[in-house]
């Protein structure tokens, strides 16, 4: 696969995006105001204590969630302003998402579920792309195998295999690592750093592990729904530092 050229826009971002949940005095503002841009082939973690608002902040820049106010851009559309219609295409065609639950269907092999995006879409499969990602994700001798017959693990590199196979530029990951082991996270993680380095891919990481955000090239701090620090090339130890004093 070639490198992706770059492109004159980010790949997606917020402008003054908010979110809140409820009404009147009910209401709890999971998102306030933030602004961000993610350059094209970046690998963003985004990290804060519980509640920080890191998921709901993934959510709207995914087009899973509508904003309150505020727009959210991947490429040059803006979701807050199409129809679910428009959105759920940009999903389809651009946008790849890993999950915390792996929602993989009971009922198909590995290699089925990894295949369904494209078998709905329409799509051809790639025969030698498809391969490269079931060997990069060590799951080569697990394709015949049903949800119920691999490990927490396994499934979650099944879900993986799923995001990547159709190519996105953009790749939404919510706590990718949570159920693997030292050694397939990371695997797993090397490859997401492959796939924003060498593919030219946008990789969006939630995580609350420090050691899987220094795969990153920026870690994005929220504590109480806003952007609180932007950090550079983040260190396990720097992000770490950066919870402790956030929770204290």
């Amino acid at each position: 696969m070639t490198q992706a050229q770059p492109a004159s826009h980010p790949a997606c971002g917020t402008h003054h995006l908010t979110k809140v949940y409820g009404s009147d005095d009910r209401q709890v503002v999971a998102v306030n105001d933030v602004s961000v841009s993610i350059e094209p082939g970046s690998f963003t973690a985004i990290m804060g204590p519980s509640g920080s608002g890191k998921s709901t902040l993934m959510h709207c820049m995914a087009g899973l969630d509508r904003p309150t106010s505020g727009s959210v851009f991947v490429g040059t559309d803006d979701l807050a302003r199409l129809p679910e219609k428009s959105v759920t295409r940009i999903r389809r065609d651009k946008v790849g998402f890993v999950f915390q639950s792996f929602n993989l269907l009971p009922t198909l092999t590995a290699e089925q579920n990894i295949l369904l995006p494209l078998e709905l879409a329409g799509t051809r499969v790639d025969r030698p792309f498809f391969q490269q990602v079931v060997a990069s994700l060590g799951l080569g001798d697990r394709l015949t195998h049903r949800p119920s017959q691999l490990s927490g693990g396994q499934q979650q590199r099944v879900a993986i295999a799923r995001a990547m196979v159709t190519r996105p530029e953009v790749i939404f990951a919510d706590e990718p690592t949570g159920a693997l082991d030292l050694k397939t996270g990371t695997a797993l993680l090397e490859y997401l750093q492959l796939c924003s380095q060498e593919h030219g891919q946008t990789i969006i990481m939630v995580t609350h592990d420090a050691r899987a955000a220094s795969y990153a090239d920026r870690a994005l701090m929220l504590l109480d729904g806003r952007v609180v620090a932007d950090i550079a090339q983040p260190t396990a130890e720097g992000v770490s530092s950066f919870l402790q004093q956030a929770v204290a």
